[in-house]
């Protein structure tokens, strides 16, 4: 029997709503992750329930194999939500030694984006994550982002990606919500959309949740909208997605996600220094202008 309550999203093993957390940096340059530990714990009472760290938005490209761990482990000492740790490489063997050591650090899961730059063929892609399998005893994320990678992961290869023992969600950043349905239904693999403008149109899908810029500030919203979609309520879900509207094109319309993340946090007052390694450089006053503004429309300052 059931209570008769409307359920329409499956279990979130992950979480529904996980920002992909800034790394916060030292006026030097040095990680900061007192700061990191801060920013977590506020992400996760804004409404967060799951995080993610070393992912793009965390300027995984130009932080340390030893920073990623020391990362991975200040952020679990202090939130009880999955944490999940960025670990992909366009070198396969960096990357198994990445998720080797981000698990052992106490990573729940890792995320692992589709090699980059080198365009392998669909062959290699299995291949690569392949051995990423049989180097971790944690949930793998497969992260399909073909406009920083350069390749798009086919049907057939998520087909099987599933049949391997620890892959067991997407992270899905392709924008093609009508692909999403094939590869989801015919893998079996949980879905995550990757981008928040279409986090609604993925639920509608069958994803289970998003992982996420604007929701260094959204978060709330974010979960609320969640809710409303999985008990039923199509239009306050739609309601929650206009109104956030403004910030996601705040701080995703011009590309520059990890600079915009840091505007938002020091726009909330939550990251006194916005400082970044380059190439990556910090939000300077019309970025943080930018931000303000896309903020207060989504009535989120």
């Amino acid at each position: 029997m059931t209570d008769g309550t409307i359920h329409l999203l499956d279990p979130a093993p992950f979480g529904r709503v996980l920002p992909a957390m800034v790394t916060p940096m030292k006026a030097d340059g040095a990680v900061d992750y007192d700061a990191a530990q801060r920013i977590a714990k506020q992400l996760v009472a804004d409404g967060a329930d799951g995080i993610v760290v070393n992912g793009t938005t965390g300027e995984s490209p130009t932080t340390h194999m030893d920073e990623k761990v020391d990362l991975v482990r200040a952020v679990k000492e202090v939130v009880d939500v999955p944490v999940i740790s960025g670990a992909g490489s366009n070198d396969t063997a960096h990357t198994v030694r990445m998720v080797e050591q981000t698990q052992e650090a106490g990573a729940d899961a890792v995320l692992v984006v589709c090699p980059y730059y080198s365009r392998p063929s669909q062959e290699g892609i299995y291949y690569h994550y392949r051995a990423v399998n049989e180097a971790t005893d944690k949930p793998i994320v497969v992260y399909d982002v073909p406009g920083r990678t350069g390749v798009r992961i086919s049907l057939d290869t998520y087909c099987h990606l599933s049949e391997l023992s620890h892959v067991r969600a997407v992270k899905d950043a392709t924008g093609d919500i009508a692909g999403a349905v094939r590869k989801r239904m015919e893998t079996g693999l949980t879905w995550y959309s990757g981008d928040d403008a279409l986090f609604l149109p993925f639920l509608s899908v069958g994803a289970v949740g998003i992982i996420s810029v604007v929701a260094h500030a959204a978060a709330g919203p974010m979960a609320e909208l969640a809710a409303a979609f999985n008990g039923g309520d199509i239009k306050r879900a739609q309601e929650l997605a206009n109104r956030i509207a403004p910030a996601i094109e705040a701080m995703n319309g011009t590309g520059f996600q990890a600079v915009m993340a840091k505007a938002a946090l020091h726009v909330r007052g939550l990251l006194d220094c916005t400082r970044m390694r380059l190439p990556n450089v910090g939000p300077n006053a019309a970025q943080l202008e930018t931000v303000r503004e896309g903020l207060k429309a989504s009535r989120l300052l």
